[in-house]
């Protein structure tokens, strides 16, 4: 799991008990692990299809740095499998797993077409591709 991304868990982040309120985490899970798919499919034509349960493990606090890791697990013929976990940066801690996010390279009419890829990218060579 790769863990690029870091949030700071400030006050409007936080709901009435607070702690990180959890549409603000699935927000940050969401356009993260949208960028992570447009970079392994090489393109920004790409929708969230589907996420598998959502386990809340434990929470975050005002002031607690959190990260989210990423991890492509399979390529289908127009989609990308991910699985993402979000903790805590300074003790390592889960807030969240979830083992299945799928998404799916689409035209400009929304239809599914294939992205061709087949393997994971470490880095941003992608965006860099001809």
């Amino acid at each position: 799991m790769n863990f690029y991304t870091r949030k700071w868990v400030k006050p409007e982040d936080l709901n009435a008990h607070g702690t990180l309120f959890g549409g603000s985490l699935l927000r940050w899970i969401d356009e993260e692990a949208a960028i992570y798919s447009i970079i392994q499919l090489g393109t920004n034509r790409c929708v969230t299809k589907y996420m598998s349960e959502i386990n809340f493990v434990s929470s975050a606090s005002q002031g607690d740095i959190i990260e989210l890791g990423i991890k492509a697990t399979n390529f289908g013929r127009t989609s990308l499998t991910l699985a993402c976990e979000v903790r805590n940066k300074i003790t390592r801690k889960s807030i969240l797993t979830i083992e299945k996010i799928v998404f799916v390279s689409v035209d400009e009419h929304g239809t599914p077409v294939p992205h061709g890829k087949t393997e994971i990218t470490y880095t941003d060579e992608r965006l860099r591709e001809d």
